[in-house]
């Protein structure tokens, strides 16, 4: 597995004061026996689960367990590591394996309310041009990373080519990312469920190894995933409604990153000293401008 690493800008700076003690103090630190930090304590719910105050449903299978948000941050916080505050609506895990576990992992859940996302440009995209501006910019702004001191990162490729359902107003797509000089990919697996003004944003992150697990459990979550009426896809009105500045897309390429800048207001999340689960994620190094303007209106809207 890899090191703890964080993605985009986690970094925990440990400082250890110098103390002294007496010969017979440091002789029984020396003997005292290592414990590890205890397991919060965790309420796992399955069945019909209600996100953000009504906002959105999920039905939760025996197969997962739901985390309520603050359940979610002491995930987040005192298992793997993060600093605390992110906002999430909440996580699902699978329930068969345990958080603090080396093989543990979560998907954790948000709500991008950014405006209603258009998608006309679906049909269009050409998904291997944006692989290959994605990577482009990912090399360039590694150069920044390298600078900060932070290490480089590697878009291999689509682990799963950007799949979206017109039907349902619901995309994934998954990428394999390399760390460093790590020899163990990363797999990014991506949902996004667009509503009425805003996306249910999903993301989970294992091994690329766990490639087919991760696939089947996560379009599993995207079945049991649903906006609630009165924020549904089809209850936009456009006459007074907010629409977002950027198309299907700009989803995949990570309009996150364009927003908030580099190194600011990523969600980044140590899984148990081995992999990444991060809103946006590496797309955000793209020149997305370009990309939006692609197939929209003559003023860059998508």
């Amino acid at each position: 597995m890899q090191c703890r690493r964080g993605l985009f800008a986690v970094v925990l700076l440990v400082g250890v004061s110098a103390w002294a003690q007496a010969p017979e103090q440091q002789e029984v630190a020396e003997e005292a026996e290592v414990v590890a930090p205890a397991m919060p304590e965790l309420h796992l719910r399955t069945g019909v689960v209600v996100l953000g105050n009504g906002l959105a449903k999920m039905n939760v299978p025996s197969n997962f367990g739901y985390l309520s948000p603050e359940d979610a941050e002491k995930v987040l916080v005192e298992v793997w590591g993060n600093p605390p505050g992110t906002k999430t609506l909440g996580m699902l895990v699978p329930s068969d394996v345990s958080v603090d576990a080396p093989e543990g992992w979560g998907v954790v859940i948000q709500y991008d309310d950014d405006g209603h996302v258009e998608d006309k440009d679906a049909a269009s995209i050409d998904y291997a041009e944006l692989l290959e501006e994605m990577q482009e910019g990912t090399r360039e702004e590694n150069k920044e990373r390298t600078r900060a001191g932070f290490e480089a990162v590697d878009l291999v490729g689509w682990a799963a080519t950007p799949h979206y359902d017109a039907s349902t107003r619901k995309l994934y797509w998954a990428q394999e990312l390399a760390f460093g000089g790590s020899k163990e990919h990363t797999l990014n697996y991506a949902v996004r469920v667009l509503g009425k003004e805003g996306v249910l944003v999903l993301n989970a992150v294992s091994s690329m190894v766990a490639l087919h697990q991760v696939e089947k459990d996560m379009k599993q979550v995207l079945a049991f995933t649903e906006f609630q009426e009165g924020h549904r896809y089809e209850d936009f009105d456009p006459s007074t409604g907010r629409v977002a500045a950027y198309g299907v897309a700009g989803l995949v390429a990570g309009k996150v990153a364009a927003k908030a800048g580099l190194f600011k207001g990523l969600l980044a999340v140590l899984l148990a000293g081995k992999k990444v689960v991060i809103a946006g994620v590496v797309m955000l190094f793209v020149a997305l401008g370009k990309l939006f303007k692609r197939g929209g209106n003559s003023d860059g809207t998508p």
